[in-house]
């Protein structure tokens, strides 16, 4: 006899991270190329030689920094071992096994791999031809056993982000008691002045959250940190499922001086906008279907030739993140690591 595991994990899809292949360039996981803002690594330092005691269990500091910062009420925020730790506490908070939760598809793979742990029923709804998200289609899939749903703006993989007026529509469709997660974890890269700011839209809807991460923009994805806004019962709630003191010490102190930076933030950010537009013209030129994108990655939907796209990319030592059967994720670099893979697109045989 051996010890017996629930038999449904059976079927539990693994989260697969981006690879890190020695002596190629890595464009799989949406980090940035320039690493942590300046003071930071100071900043690290400085913690380390504390690591023996125990972290902030509530990332007191933190919290306030980003009340004051974001101008919201400090018991309106939860902080977590990143903003896929705060999708699981999510799912656990509002959802059993008679319940179920409906997101975009495809979109952040964490979210089937938490909705299936708790054994909810998943709802996945099919993105348009443009590789959006469909709200339409999402407001009409929510069942009365609907407790969560999450809207990944800009999505995670293909790019394209929500704009107003059709946001605001679909938060005004949905009932009260459903709980709508705007999942911003690429927000400090939008450009496009019709996206708006979840934050403000939370403050006006009882039943919005916001997540958002240190992982990406501000370079600290090592460090786990991400955090969420939203109506204060949510995030009391949020706090009593978090693993305690998952939010290590280290990382506490790493986003509070990367807070400090902001000015650096949104040059590097500004950097990679420009480098993102570059890099979709030549790959459209080039012959590629390209989504527009609001973050920091592009999407090609390659669909069965992926696998065979992310293979010569690794001959030509740059790493790519292949979904089987439906696209590439490319991370947008620096302009070196951009003509790196703009060099390899087009040795790619497009139509072989």
């Amino acid at each position: 006899m051996t010890v017996r595991i629930r038999a449904d994990l059976d079927q539990l899809p693994a989260y697969v991270a981006g690879r890190t292949v020695a002596g190629s360039l890595k464009l799989a996981s949406n980090e940035v190329s320039a690493g942590p803002l300046p003071g930071v690594p100071e900043a690290i330092g400085r913690a380390a030689a504390d690591v023996h005691r125990y972290p902030d269990i509530g990332a007191g500091l933190l919290t306030d920094a980003l009340a004051t910062r974001l101008d919201v009420d400090r018991n309106r925020i939860a902080i977590g071992c990143g903003s896929v730790a705060l999708c699981e506490q999510l799912v656990q908070i509002t959802c059993t096994a008679e319940d179920a939760v409906v997101f975009p598809w495809r979109s952040f793979e964490a979210y089937p791999i938490m909705t299936q742990i708790v054994g909810a029923t998943q709802i996945r709804v099919p993105l348009t031809a443009g590789h959006a998200l469909d709200l339409d289609a999402m407001a009409a899939a929510i069942t009365p056993e609907t407790r969560l749903v999450f809207v990944c703006t800009p999505n995670n993989p293909t790019g394209p982000a929500v704009r107003r007026a059709e946001l605001e529509r679909f938060l005004d469709s949905v009932r009260e008691d459903v709980l709508v997660v705007l999942d911003e974890a690429y927000r400090e890269f939008v450009t496009d002045p019709e996206v708006p700011d979840g934050v403000g839209l939370a403050g006006r809807y009882d039943n919005v959250l916001v997540l958002r991460t240190f992982s990406k923009a501000y370079g600290l994805a090592g460090m786990r940190i991400g955090y969420a806004v939203g109506p204060a019962h949510v995030a009391e709630a949020l706090r009593k499922v978090s693993v305690p003191f998952s939010v290590n010490a280290v990382g506490q102190v790493a986003a509070l001086a990367s807070l400090d930076a902001q000015d650096e933030l949104r040059t590097r950010c500004a950097a990679v906008a420009r480098e993102r537009v570059r890099v979709r013209d030549e790959l459209l030129a080039l012959g590629y279907e390209v989504p527009e994108t609001q973050a920091n990655f592009v999407w090609l939907p390659l669909a069965d030739r992926a696998l065979e796209f992310s293979e010569h990319c690794l001959d030509e030592r740059v790493v790519v993140r292949a979904f089987a059967g439906s696209g590439v994720r490319i991370t947008v670099g620096d302009t070196t690591e951009n003509d790196a893979l703009l060099a390899a697109a087009k040795s790619f045989p497009l139509n072989g």
